[in-house]
């Protein structure tokens, strides 16, 4: 992915003051920040604090990721579940459990389940990086600083959400918060993101807090500890056999 913001949205970051922002570039935009964390490629280590109300869990962990298809997560910490890893490539998702050596595909069924037991879906693995094909977009509110763009899911797009807001600060363009609407436009999810810093000649959050409407007292906090971008990976990376942890 580009290290620096397109032309499209060279033009509206200049343009934002005296013209509308048309729905293609609403769209660009809310590209540009689905992929922020994964550029053309990346490798990130970072760790995922999951608090419910009756239970904490930290893990620590490390994945991979090329382009906007491909995607592999190996837990490192705690050791009781070194080794779990999930695979995505293109929109299908495998878990491996190495307690018992076996290697699970996510039927459709199941997207809408918890990732690694937390406030994440399945669903948010495949689909986070085709939110700008799944949705059409409108500019509910813009002031100096801060987009509200609305997300509406096309009529044939198999999708979960009803609606999507976005928050994006423009400069440096990042997303500020997201909030999920089910069906009925009722609010179900809001992602808070935190600690901007540029990291390998990149702007992004290094933090970000999923909280769920209806459990106020639980949310999920992933930290980016160490990020590189643009690494030399090539699709063969993204196989069954590195899901197991082997060449």
């Amino acid at each position: 992915m580009r290290k620096t913001i397109s032309v499209v949205l060279f033009i509206v970051l200049l343009q934002c003051s005296v013209a509308p922002v048309m729905a293609s570039e609403l769209s660009e935009l809310i590209r540009t920040v689905e992929q922020q964390y994964s550029g053309d490629s990346s490798e990130i280590e970072l760790e995922m604090t999951i608090k419910t109300g009756h239970w904490e869990r930290h893990l620590t962990m490390e994945s991979w990721s090329l382009g906007r298809e491909r995607f592999l997560v190996r837990i490192l910490a705690p050791a009781k579940e070194k080794g779990v890893a999930t695979l995505k490539v293109e929109r299908e998702v495998w878990n491996f459990l190495p307690k018992v050596d076996r290697v699970i595909r996510i039927p459709p069924s199941m997207m809408g389940g918890s990732w690694m037991g937390s406030h994440i879906t399945n669903d948010d693995l495949v689909k986070a990086n085709h939110i700008d094909e799944d949705y059409d977009f409108n500019l509910l509110k813009e002031d100096d600083q801060v987009w509200t763009i609305e997300g509406i899911p096309k009529p044939e797009a198999p999708v979960i959400w009803g609606k999507i807001i976005y928050r994006l600060q423009k400069e440096p363009l990042v997303p500020i918060e997201i909030e999920y609407f089910d069906e009925e436009s009722v609010l179900v999810r809001r992602i808070v993101f935190a600690d901007v810093q540029t990291v390998s000649g990149r702007t992004i959050p290094l933090k970000m807090t999923v909280f769920p409407v209806e459990k106020p007292e639980e949310m999920t906090l992933m930290h980016y500890r160490k990020v590189k971008f643009d690494i030399d990976l090539d699709e063969s990376y993204f196989s069954l056999g590195r899901l197991k942890g082997r060449r």
